[in-house]
């Protein structure tokens, strides 16, 4: 029988926190489980869902309260044990309104133990008029792991029709690799947008007459150039303006690769088709896996 044990092994007390989640994902006998799940706060996950016949565990995240508000705090700790396979979504956009009190921030701590799978592919980040926000991800992975990380993020609606109304954005996403030496980094990526304080996003270099911008990180040792040629004629098909990062350094992180595919647009939609194939490729040709369907509805 799959295994359903639940252990609600809550972390380090800590009042600042908003909302708080953990989970501990195990490989069972047919099917993947949380043998650990915490929640506090503005943060729950709904049951998990089995998408396909991989075992492959899906969760999804809900914020009960509706949105990030000013100095509001958020923690999600993840660990996906050896061998097993995680997927966490979104049950909407993340929207973070005006933030008066101090940017509104997002911690994601997540751990990868030997052959473990995580998909972490939320709904877009909206921050409107007046809003500030800062995510932090950090990610520790064994060399035969596989990360999946997608991000879509536009600027909300403005009653006065300005396109980035939102103060600022800060996204820095780190991650580690286990090699023999100790963790090594694979990759520190930073994106920082500033309306507030550099005025229009329009102009060259920046967001290009486009009002939606996403990235797409996946790390894994078995991505290799024939892969990276299918990807490349996806972004070509897309209608985004894209291009893709080669991450990894061989031998020194023991054989581990990575692409950041990042993305501009005029529609979330857009970008989120773009997301959705390059995934699927992957999951299908590293894992024989079936296509991702998201459906929330």
């Amino acid at each position: 029988m799959t295994p359903t044990r639940v252990e609600t092994t809550k972390p380090d007390s800590d009042s600042a926190w908003a909302g708080r989640l953990r989970l501990v994902v195990r490989s069972g006998r047919q099917r993947c489980f949380a043998a650990e799940q915490f929640h506090e706060g503005a943060l729950r996950v709904l049951r998990p869902h089995y998408l396909d016949d991989s075992g492959q565990v899906a969760y999804t995240v809900i914020n009960p309260g509706g949105a990030y508000l000013g100095a509001d705090r958020y923690l999600l700790d993840v660990t996906v044990g050896p061998g097993a396979s995680a997927l966490l979504t979104t049950q909407s956009a993340t929207k973070v309104y005006r933030t008066p009190q101090g940017a509104a921030e997002q911690i994601m701590r997540v751990r990868l133990d030997a052959e473990a799978v995580l998909e972490y592919v939320p709904d877009q980040l909206i921050v409107y008029r007046g809003g500030s926000y800062r995510q932090r991800t950090v990610v520790d992975m064994e060399p035969s792991a596989t990360l999946v990380l997608s991000e879509i993020i536009t600027a909300g609606w403005d009653p006065e029709g300005a396109e980035f109304a939102y103060d600022d954005l800060s996204l820095r996403t780190e991650v580690r690799v286990r090699t023999p030496g100790g963790m090594r980094r694979l990759l520190v990526d930073h994106l920082r947008l500033a309306p507030g304080r550099d005025g229009a996003l329009h102009g060259i270099g920046i967001m290009e007459g486009h009002s939606h911008t996403g990235q797409l990180l996946i790390a894994d040792a078995r991505l290799d150039d024939d892969l990276l040629a299918l990807v490349c004629d996806l972004i070509d098909a897309s209608e985004t303006v894209s291009g893709v990062s080669l991450i990894g350094a061989g031998d020194a992180l023991a054989g581990m690769r990575g692409w950041c595919v990042r993305s501009l647009a005029c529609r979330t939609r857009q970008i989120s088709a773009l997301h959705d194939q390059i995934i699927n490729l992957v999951r299908q040709r590293t894992r024989a896996q079936s296509p991702l369907r998201l459906r929330k509805y």
